[in-house]
Order: structure tokens, then C-alpha cells, then sequence
């Protein structure tokens, strides 16, 4: 993209004051299998050192479900009106909301044979992804669905304000937000005030800690010199995700959020404008008790209003008709952005040049 293309925002791209260009994400929701790879793959990269053993920067929960840490949905943390002046306050999770870090006697199990199973020499009452697939309903139309998280490096995100030593600040070249560590005094007022709880405490360091968008892999840092998406992204089995700059009218990420309107925020209630979006999830219809099926949606709309808002009915439908065509052998932009595997196409992170603050 040239630097000309580049100079403007799109019509309907709201960029924070001060930010060149807005990295984002969207996860198609469909292809989640709870497989926890992302999760892993971000474990070992970034939180495998002294205390960060409860952190998930990134995390897959199941809906509807308490998620991690446990009840953050009402915790409170962002802002109370939409000119993001007045900051809603928020509470600080407690431990056991996430889970300490569980110790395994493996010896006695793979070793010595005293015992069967490998188990938690503890008595665990939670943790991470505690309540996997137990989902709502009942037989035989229980449902739920996966929801991966990760920081959504918000637009207008209420953990940089709450900071009183400005160590949470958005980059000016892509809008990831990062937490200064020679500024950062873990007094953990970004924790109160994010409210997806996505910023955690480093108990051993005292400081705050999260995930920053795997920048250096952005940056083309690693070994092969090369730009990569974030590992949560690279490593997903079903590939799910789609990285790039909101503000690319070329890219998929405009094009799912500006053009069709089917990736939506999380909780846009918090009025932070999160830069990771969803494609909503799908699910069979329901069925009688003698197993006929009926046109009766299985995941509930309101449910699914709750989290992402009333525009989900819009792109639900706006999906069915997408499908529909192609099922009827039409033709269909948005439904082959949504099943394109080209890694060219699914993350497109080099199309700003140098004067524009991204690498050719």
C-alpha cells in the first residue's frame, strides 16, 4: 500500500488520537475446538518463568461459563459514558478466582507405581478452563460454544488511564498496548480498571503484566528475520484467526468489521472498543424429545446479544444469507474470506510502509 492509500482512515474506523495505524483480530467463532494450542503456544513464549505460573494471556473458555478469572464479566473496569471521560471502577480478582497453580506428584504415579492417576496434590476448587464443555441447557439441547481471549488492545482502553505513572501506554505505530516495566510499581490499578481482566500481577517482579500482541514477531525480531502474526494465531489448528490493521480497507479485518459487519466486540459495554472481534457462533437446531429436528435456534440469541451486543442478530443473519448463496452455487466475498487458508491473506501485516510506521 502506498504511502498516499495509506495517509487516510477509511470512513467508519475510529483510531485512537495519536495512533498511526490499529493492529486487530478477528476469531471465527465456528472453528473453535477448545484444543487449547493457543493457550500453550502463549504459555511457553511468554508466561513459563517465576510468577507468572497462574497467568493465561491467552485463554479459550466455554460459554456460557464463569470464564478466567472466574466472574470477570462483573467485575466492573471500563468506562461509564461513550466520551470516555468518567472510568467505571472495577474490583481486583481474588486468587482462587484464578486458580493457583497446581503442584502433580508425578513420581509416585510414573516411578515407583504407589499411585494410578497423576492428581493435584492439592484439593482444587478452580483454575483455568474449570468448567470445560459443561455449557447450559439440557438434554437433549444443551449447548455452548468456545471463546478464546487474549487483551484486546483496545481503542480507548481504561487500564492506560487508570495508571498513575502513564506505565500503560498504547505504541503510536499499531495501537498494541504495552506495559512499561521500568515505570510499572504494580500498585495494580490497571487490573481494577480493565475490565476483560486481561492484565495480571507479577507477585515476584511487582509489576503488571499481559499480553502484548506478540510484537517482536510483528517486527519481523525472530530468528528468520521474517513478519509473523502472533503465536495464538500461527499455531491454531483450525486457523481462526485473522490478523491485521482495522484501518486496511484491503484487508480482512476491515472488510469483516466495516464492510459486512459480522465480527463484533466483546462486550462493547465496556465502551474500551476492543481491537479483537468475533465472528458469532453457529450451532445445530434443536430437537424434540424424539429426536426430530426443529427450526428452533440452539444457542440463544439473547445470550449471545448479552456478549456481543444487539448487532449479533444483524451479522448472524447477514451469515445465513452469505451461506445460503454459496449453498445455492452463488458466489460469496464473504464466505471465502471466512474459509481462506493463505497465510498471505490471513495476516496481512506489511502493507504500510516505513513512513507510515510498519516495515515494507
Amino acid at each position: 500500500m502506498s504511502a498516499e492509500e495509506a495517509s487516510e482512515t477509511p470512513d467508519g474506523v475510529d483510531i485512537a488520537d495519536g495512533i498511526d495505524h490499529q493492529v486487530a483480530m478477528v476469531m471465527d467463532l465456528n472453528k473453535c475446538v477448545g484444543c487449547q494450542t493457543c493457550t500453550i503456544a502463549c504459555k511457553n513464549l511468554w508466561t513459563d518463568s517465576g510468577g507468572r505460573e497462574y497467568m493465561y494471556w491467552n485463554n479459550v473458555e466455554t460459554k456460557p461459563g464463569e470464564g478466567y478469572p472466574r466472574g470477570w464479566e462483573d467485575l466492573g473496569g471500563g468506562w461509564q459514558s461513550d466520551d470516555h471521560t468518567d472510568r467505571q471502577v472495577g474490583e481486583i480478582p481474588d486468587g482462587e478466582d484464578y486458580g493457583e497453580p497446581w503442584e502433580f506428584d508425578y513420581e509416585s504415579t510414573l516411578f515407583t507405581g504407589e499411585s494410578e492417576h497423576v492428581e493435584p496434590e492439592q484439593d482444587p476448587q478452580w483454575g483455568p478452563n474449570w468448567e470445560e464443555d459443561q455449557g447450559a441447557g439440557e438434554y437433549p439441547n444443551s449447548y455452548h460454544f468456545y471463546l478464546p481471549r487474549i487483551c484486546n488492545h483496545c481503542t480507548h482502553p481504561s487500564c492506560v488511564e487508570a495508571c498513575p505513572r502513564s506505565a500503560v501506554y498504547k505504541r503510536a505505530e499499531d495501537g498494541i498496548v504495552l506495559v512499561d516495566q521500568d515505570r510499572c510499581r504494580g500498585y495494580r490499578y490497571c487490573v481494577e480498571g480493565c475490565p476483560y481482566k486481561k492484565i495480571y500481577y507479577n507477585a515476584q517482579r511487582k509489576k503488571s503484566e499481559k499480553c502484548l500482541f506478540c510484537y517482536p514477531r510483528v517486527e519481523g525480531e525472530g530468528p528468520d528475520g521474517e513478519t509473523h502474526a502472533p503465536a495464538c494465531a500461527e499455531q491454531c489448528p483450525t486457523q481462526l484467526r485473522l490478523v491485521g490493521f482495522l484501518d486496511d480497507p484491503k484487508g480482512p479485518i476491515y472488510k469483516l468489521v466495516e464492510e459486512y459487519g459480522v465480527a463484533l466486540r466483546l462486550h462493547p459495554e465496556f465502551r474500551t472498543q476492543p481491537n479483537v472481534y468475533y465472528i458469532p457462533p453457529f450451532a445445530p437446531p434443536q430437537h424434540s424429545e424424539d429426536g426430530e429436528t426443529i427450526d428452533v435456534e440452539r444457542i440463544p440469541r439473547n445470550y449471545l446479544e448479552d456478549l456481543f451486543g444487539e448487532q449479533v442478530h444483524d451479522a448472524l443473519d447477514t451469515i445465513e444469507r452469505h451461506r445460503t448463496r454459496v449453498e445455492n452455487g452463488g458466489e460469496s466475498e464473504l464466505m471465502e474470506i471466512l474459509q481462506d487458508q493463505n497465510p498471505a491473506r490471513q495476516y496481512r501485516l506489511d502493507v504500510f510502509d516505513e513512513g507510515e510506521g510498519r516495515a515494507d
